[in-house]
């Protein structure tokens, strides 16, 4: 069987190894389901049309294992990109933001000043948020909100009623970003993500 117009142009595409990691004490004891990684998972399903393999981890709330499995992401495995969801509050448990900045080359502050302000679009609480983003080698490692919704809102942006995008979401600058500390080059559908590059670093349409 040949293959379709769309397996062939998927097939074309940069290959990508995303790293998903849940950090949560009661989902990864089993007190109940995790739904950080599935939400995750969805939404890159949607948005990117490079082939993913992705390597997840559902890990508790303990800064040294953070750290810990974040270097062995990108270390180890090789990840391009890794997403972490929840630990980011106020909370004396919440500690994703120190485990993260024990792996950092380099902080991208921009991230997560940009996600703290396309939460309170939703909710005033947002300004508790303490997510950061990072540069650890050649992978950036960017910190999410804990409940799928707020992931969603945070990856894609504000939308108004129809549907039209008011506020873009952080993932429209990750594309560039990747490019810029040397991986490989991610194609979003931009009906979910219109990623942003300049002309000069924009690939012809494949």
């Amino acid at each position: 069987m040949k293959p379709t117009t769309s397996e062939f142009l998927n097939a074309s595409l940069d290959a990508l190894h995303i790293g998903l990691v849940s950090v949560s004490d009661r989902a990864s004891s089993g007190a109940y389901v995790d739904q950080g990684l599935p939400a995750l998972r969805e939404w890159l399903s949607q948005a990117l049309r490079n082939p993913v393999r992705y390597t997840e981890r559902l890990i508790p709330d303990e800064r040294s294992g953070i750290s810990r499995t974040l270097r062995e992401l990108v270390d180890d495995l090789g990840c391009h990109l890794v997403l972490t969801t929840g630990g980011t509050g106020p909370a004396v448990r919440d500690v994703t933001p120190e485990a993260t900045m024990d792996v950092a080359d380099r902080l991208m502050p921009g991230f997560g000043e940009e996600m703290r302000r396309i939460s309170l679009n939703f909710v005033p609480t947002a300004i508790l948020s303490r997510q950061v983003a990072v540069i650890r080698k050649t992978c950036l490692i960017l910190n999410l909100p804990g409940q799928p919704k707020s992931i969603r809102e945070t990856l894609e942006g504000v939308r108004l009623g129809e549907g039209a995008v008011s506020v873009r979401g952080v993932f429209a600058a990750v594309p560039y970003c990747v490019d810029l500390i040397g991986g490989p080059y991610l194609e979003c559908d931009p009906a979910v993500c219109d990623a942003f590059r300049p002309k000069s670093a924009q690939r012809s349409q494949r």
